[in-house]
């Protein structure tokens, strides 16, 4: 996987295993990817507030958890992840623009860049 700056294996596989269930498919694009640098941004006390989130939901019933903060929070990340159009460098795999048939002439044109987030 793509060097994280958060996230060791072990936190890395729960997040994208939270990330499919909740998104189903996504895992192929490598979420965690995109996960580990939105949290590299956050001060500390929110990224550790968003892995506790990531805990819960790997640990707990979705079905129970659905509607809670952790959830709505973590919900939020899962998509911006997939539907962004993210695809973690190294990964062949196509993103969620060609599964859901996004392709204006715009956004085929689109040079889709993630530096700003530190990946590439």
């Amino acid at each position: 996987m793509t060097d994280l700056k958060v996230l060791d294996a072990e936190a890395a596989r729960m997040v994208e295993g939270v990330c499919d269930s909740l998104v189903p498919g996504s895992a192929r694009v490598r979420p965690a990817v995109y996960i580990d640098a939105k949290l590299a941004g956050m001060p500390e006390g929110v990224r550790g507030a968003a892995l506790a989130a990531f805990a819960a939901l790997a640990a707990g019933d979705l079905g129970a958890l659905a509607g809670t903060p952790d959830f709505l929070w973590v919900r939020a990340l899962a998509i911006e992840a997939f539907y962004s159009d993210f695809v973690a460098p190294g990964v062949d795999a196509q993103g969620a623009w060609h599964e859901i048939d996004f392709n204006t002439p715009l956004a085929a044109r689109l040079a889709k860049d993630w530096s700003y987030l530190g990946i590439g």
